[in-house]
């Protein structure tokens, strides 16, 4: 009975193009704002969430499953104990160097200005967790959907008796 039960994925010309049209600049606009947040308005968390999403985009257009062979499950837990890896990293050199965890203000005893602690945050720390949290939990998500789960498959479609 399940044989019976279209796939969820539909090719859609239209959405293919059009994604293959806007991804560049969804993904350009993403690293702008992480590579910016610092300075103008925007930050790590919204940058991430744009380059996250325009993988979601993709996926949608593309098809799940070869979004998800394409971008490895090692690749986005990279992703997010790199970002955690950054920041720990970042708080732990400010405790090194006599201040409290983030103390951006102690990079200027080494001789390095206190704003690039706040830019490794943003860029490597914050942004990477975020993109990497969006796309895990859209992944997670769709793995536990088939079409026999579906909340419009009737018992039939499911298998079950009525």
């Amino acid at each position: 009975m399940a044989d019976d039960v279209a796939d969820t994925y539909t090719e859609s010309q239209v959405i293919m193009t059009a994604v293959k049209v806007i991804a560049p600049f969804t993904l350009t606009y993403g690293m702008f704002m992480t590579l910016h947040g610092a300075d103008t308005p925007g930050g790590g968390f919204q940058g991430g969430a744009i380059v996250g999403v325009t993988i979601l985009m993709l996926a949608f257009a593309f098809g799940i499953e070869p979004t998800r062979r394409w971008l490895r499950n090692s690749v986005l837990v990279s992703l997010v104990t790199g970002g955690v890896v950054v920041f720990t990293g970042v708080g732990l050199a400010t405790l090194a160097l006599g201040g409290n965890f983030l103390e951006y203000d102690r990079f200027s005893e080494i001789g390095i200005a206190g704003k690039w602690g706040m830019e490794a945050i943003e860029v490597g720390g914050v942004s990477l967790i975020v993109s990497g949290v969006v796309i895990t939990l859209f992944f997670a998500m769709a793995a536990g959907f088939t079409a026999e789960r579906s909340p419009t498959a009737t018992d039939a479609d499911r298998g079950g008796d009525d």
